[in-house]
């Protein structure tokens, strides 16, 4: 199976922010549990076997504290999609 390298990228992403959490790490059964998924979804994105949906990397990304862009380091949005971002990211998902 061929893996994309956005996804390798991701998939090393989520690792780092979960290996790193609160300077001790969490489990990828704890993050799954906060999240709403499974232990082996995790572990499937961290390896780039499955493809997380936006809606997951939003989810990854409020757990962690970050900014979605944080999954796609190599895209540096405009100032236009930045103020963007910086003015929704409290929003709800009803707002």
């Amino acid at each position: 199976m061929k893996r994309s390298k956005i996804y390798e990228a991701i998939g090393q992403k989520i690792r780092e922010l979960r290996n790193t959490y609160r300077g001790r790490g969490i489990s990828q059964e704890d993050l799954a549990r906060e999240i709403g998924t499974t232990t082996n979804t995790i572990s499937r994105w961290e390896t780039a076997i499955y493809k997380p949906a936006v809606q997951d990397l939003e989810r990854i990304a409020r757990f962690f504290g970050v900014p979605i862009a944080v999954f796609f380091p190599d895209l540096q949005p405009s100032a236009k999609v930045q103020a963007l971002f910086s003015a929704t990211g409290e929003l709800q998902d009803d707002d």
